[in-house]
């Protein structure tokens, strides 16, 4: 069994003497004459506890208990102050030094043995509490690990279900393509340029980045409530079927709105989710759909995703059209300043152009790669 480790400070020789014959037999003893050859020793002999006395040269026994309980090594380290003077006052410094007992010259010999065992007492049973605090913090690091996996694994397959949703929706139209990925990235794009630059710099956070790239794949989930004789009509749509189209977001809406009432732990998702649904096709200026919201009224998501989807459909292409090049859609954008869009959502899109053409360009690129692996699969056969 290992000893415990004793220092002894005192630059009384008689008095150390008498120390080490009363605790060499049980513990492992070192000692030091002055305060700062203490505080030298402790850092290599690393002492259970320490007899220090008060009265010494150089720095007292005072200073050296507080300097050690401030030290990194304090809260393992017990210290028994020795001193002749034994008046209240002096007692009450050497307890407000940090002191764990204090005995006073002469002492017995039983009871200074007493007070050191009950000393190592308290140290194993401080022990004993750091172990258990450590493997308590442990199992909390290791439980926060679990949950946050957990968290991960149900928001992943919560946003792959939404966006499988979405996709269900997009899927009637055969030529979206990866329509619903590049919205998600175009708003994404939007959103962090209008958090560092413009007026919104104040209500777009982290949270909200995160939201409108889960929620802008739901914009048109409306479109399910749409027959395809309208959705998928090649020429110009009628006054009446045009007024048809404009349904779809109100039903994405009220659909998004009843899944927000019943979400638990996503529903601020859903509720920009219901905004997005219903007024991306408002514009600024008041002339657009359903509610012919204008300005601020207009939901700053939808502001956000409005510009995304008309960038998307005019530089794609549609049953109804073929796709204009990025400098057509750059420049018809640009006339919507102010008008259609929010200038503030247009200049961070005119900020990030060409994030969104890196981003266009991907999805034409990864669109080619499958075109050609179902052609080689197709040759296969």
């Amino acid at each position: 069994m290992t000893r415990g480790r004793i220092l002894i400070v005192d630059d009384s020789e008689i008095n150390v003497e008498i120390l080490k014959e009363i605790l060499s037999d049980s513990y492992q003893l070192a000692t030091a004459s002055t305060g700062e050859e203490c505080l030298n020793v402790i850092r290599e002999f690393a002492p259970d506890l320490v007899l220090l006395d008060v009265m010494m040269p150089g720095i007292s026994g005072y200073e050296v208990c507080r300097r050690i309980k401030a030290s990194p090594v304090g809260a393992f380290t017990q210290v028994i102050l020795v001193s002749g003077k034994a008046s209240k006052t002096e007692r009450l410094q050497g307890y407000e030094a940090g002191a764990d007992d204090y005995v006073v010259k002469p002492f017995d010999h039983d009871e200074l043995l007493a007070k050191v065992r009950v000393q190592f007492r308290l140290r194993a049973a401080l022990a004993k509490v750091w172990e258990a605090d450590a493997k308590l913090r442990a199992f909390n690091e290791d439980l926060e690990r679990l949950v946050e996996q957990r968290t991960a694994q149900v928001v992943g397959m919560r946003d792959l279900t939404i966006f499988a949703l979405a996709r269900l929706a997009e899927s009637r139209d055969p030529e979206t393509g990866a329509h619903l990925e590049r919205i998600r990235n175009y708003s994404r794009i939007l959103a962090e340029q209008l958090s560092m630059q413009g007026p919104y710099t104040g209500q777009i956070d982290d949270a909200f980045i995160s939201d409108i790239y889960r929620s802008s794949p739901l914009h048109d989930i409306g479109k399910v409530g749409i027959p395809d004789a309208i959705l998928l009509k090649a020429g110009r749509l009628t006054r009446e079927e045009f007024e048809v189209m404009k349904r779809h977001t109100v039903i994405g809406a009220e659909t998004l709105e009843q899944a927000a009432r019943q979400a638990v732990g996503c529903g601020h998702f859903l509720t920009m989710a219901r905004e997005v649904a219903r007024h991306h096709h408002e514009r600024f200026d008041g002339s657009g759909y359903p509610d012919g919201l204008a300005a601020d009224d207009i939901p700053l998501a939808a502001r956000i995703v409005s510009l995304a989807d008309v960038y998307d459909a005019l530089t794609t292409r549609r049953v109804y059209k073929e796709a204009f090049t990025h400098e057509t859609a750059w420049s018809i954008i640009e006339e919507g300043r102010g008008t259609q869009f929010d200038p503030a959502v247009y200049d961070a899109f005119v900020a990030r152009r060409e994030d969104f053409l890196a981003v266009h360009e991907e999805s034409e690129r990864l669109a080619a790669e499958e075109l050609a692996g179902v052609s080689a699969l197709d040759a296969g056969r």
